[in-house]
């Protein structure tokens, strides 16, 4: 009869005392998993096609949010008068301009959201394969912060630096790279990051709200069935939108407080809280509310295909990429 294979971490290391391989063996294991690089390469696909079909009402959405001058006469009357001018002035194409700066930045966006929550999930599922209430909306706290770092704060600066640009007379960005070229250059680094603590508590409470809603949405259609149930792809798309509603309402003041402090016009606020307090007290509460309609739609829109998509593409991967 054939031996046992020794698959002891000792075997593996046979030239190490037996005291240092122990204490590699207690070592936790930082290594993203299979599924959390699953979750990278399905993310960042997902990001690119969403944000091309989602761009125009991000784009009304953020031109509100910006039509702020006290005492001036505004620009937009609503979101149709929005869409009406720009495309009167600049043609269907201006409802797209800084569509490439999201493309750049929504690929490792999603891809760092999604790898970063299959992590964190993996690190803090219980037995059965599920999140507890609380694990729930920490994963998605977890991976909101960690999106706001290393891919949404320096992206979305520069999409709302070129989109408040374009109302000038004379627009100076020329294109991605130039604009980012001259931010860096007149400003620094600093200035892709301007607004990072309302950033972090926006796509916190963000993905906090949404992947909570969406797991605890999932769990309650599959019930005794457990994860042998699949959620139709549908399904899951009525899930998203749902999440991306409840996220709308409940951070929209913490949107327009990063748009603010990311426009051509940020130097007017001392900080994050300098900034609402402003807005409060120059604008009233209402001004906290601004765009909301634009973003409903488009975050509905948004979070709906994007759970749809990358749940097709991790089923896809699973069938040819095992855990």
């Amino acid at each position: 009869m054939d031996r046992p294979r020794n698959t002891s971490i000792q075997s593996v290391f046979p030239d190490r005392p037996v005291g240092a391989v122990n204490q590699m063996a207690a070592m936790p294991n930082f290594l993203p998993s299979r599924k959390s690089l699953k979750g990278i390469v399905a993310g960042g696909i997902t990001g690119g096609i969403e944000i091309c079909i989602t761009f125009p009402t991000e784009y009304v959405k953020t031109q509100l949010q910006l039509d702020d001058k006290k005492g001036a006469v505004k620009r937009y009357n609503g979101v149709i008068d929005c869409v009406t001018k720009t495309v009167n002035e600049k043609g269907v194409r201006g409802l797209y301009r800084g569509l490439s700066v999201l493309v750049y930045g929504s690929i490792p966006k999603s891809a760092v959201r999604f790898g970063s929550f299959e992590e964190f999930k993996k690190r803090n599922v219980g037995p059965d394969g599920t999140l507890s209430t609380s694990k729930k909306f920490l994963c998605g706290l977890g991976a909101g912060v960690c999106e706001a770092i290393f891919a949404v704060t320096p992206m979305e600066t520069v999409k709302v630096k070129f989109i408040h640009d374009q109302t000038s007379a004379n627009p100076k960005f020329k294109g991605f790279f130039h604009g980012v070229r001259e931010i860096v250059k007149q400003q620094g680094i600093k200035g892709c990051y301007q607004g990072l603590t309302a950033t972090m508590m926006k796509q916190g409470s963000n993905q906090a709200i949404r992947f909570y809603v969406v797991e605890s949405l999932k769990e309650l259609y599959r019930g005794d069935a457990g994860l042998d149930k699949p959620v139709p792809k549908l399904l899951t798309g009525v899930f998203g939108a749902i999440a991306g509603a409840a996220s709308v309402f409940g951070n929209t003041p913490l949107d327009v407080v990063k748009t603010r402090m990311q426009g051509l016009e940020a130097h007017k606020y001392k900080n994050t809280l300098d900034c609402a307090v402003k807005i409060m007290k120059h604008e009233g509460p209402r001004a906290f509310y601004k765009g909301t309609v634009p973003r409903l739609g488009r975050v509905c829109l948004d979070v709906g295909i994007t759970f749809m998509i990358y749940d097709s593409f991790m089923e896809a991967f699973n069938k040819v990429w095992p855990n």
